[in-house]
């Protein structure tokens, strides 16, 4: 009972976890294996073989470029993944939240320990793609170990918010819809793949204010070592200020819902 309730309330969802890990782990070092071939490697070779590739890509080849992406998308990815349907099922199905609510923890412990546990799944995932690109010579830098922190920092800038919205829902019908409209064409625009100049002129702007574009920006300068203070400090700025918005929003949002 020493333990803060936060903690207990993350340890909660980490022994649920240690049932599936290996699993999970497995999907979470073979899936970005498997795009660092296919792109990186394959699609790469066509890009490297244009005369403006070392240009566009400032410097680098096209595996240097997008691999560290990698760790932001996979961040967003499983975030989003763990603040729709499990933040629902904590308050419609399993009543999880509900039970939690029930002893003496209070709405902002159980949103602190749901923030911890989704903070933990995203280094988690990170880490695992930075397993995979310690393979290779290109991507194998000590810069690497620092970019797992910041791709844990994108993945919880996309939860908070996410979390606040699910908790605010009565039914998922709007969950493919976000994952539809909102995070795959972040996964495609966000600058994982190629550099935002060359989205069209009036969506570049709206790239650069998503969490997404933040996150690969900060994992690719840590893993390339081209990351200045300055820069680094805006990048964390702006993710925190999502997910420290995002908590804040998703306490309320929990205190009004275990209070019905």
């Amino acid at each position: 009972m020493s333990t803060p309730a936060a903690v207990r309330v993350w340890e909660s969802h980490f022994t649920l976890y240690r049932t599936i890990w290996r699993s999970n782990m497995m999907g979470a070092v073979l899936q970005p294996f498997l795009y660092l071939l296919g792109m990186g490697l394959g699609v790469g070779a066509l890009v490297n073989s244009n005369d403006s590739s070392e240009r566009l890509l400032d410097g680098l080849t096209y595996f240097e470029f997008l691999a560290p992406g990698l760790m932001a998308t996979t961040a967003m990815m499983i975030s989003a993944q763990e603040s729709l349907w499990p933040v629902m099922g904590g308050f419609k199905w399993q009543r999880t939240f509900h039970a939690q609510a029930a002893s003496p923890l209070s709405a902002g412990e159980i949103t602190g320990g749901l923030a911890l546990w989704q903070t933990t799944r995203s280094l988690i995932a990170v880490s695992g793609v930075a397993v995979v690109l310690a393979l290779f010579a290109a991507t194998r830098t000590p810069g690497l170990l620092l970019a797992i922190p910041f791709g844990g920092l994108t993945g919880v800038a996309f939860a908070a918010p996410i979390t606040a919205w699910s908790a605010t829902r009565e039914s998922e019908t709007s969950f493919p819809t976000i994952l539809r409209f909102g995070i795959i064409p972040l996964f495609l625009f966000g600058g994982a793949f190629y550099p935002i100049s060359q989205l069209p002129d009036w969506l570049e702007p709206i790239a650069r204010i998503t969490p997404l574009w933040h996150g690969v920006e900060l994992c690719r300068g840590a893993v390339h070592d081209r990351l200045g203070w300055v820069e680094a400090v805006g990048h964390c700025a702006v993710l925190a200020a999502f997910a420290i918005g995002g908590w804040m929003w998703s306490r309320r949002a929990f205190a009004r819902r275990l209070a019905a």
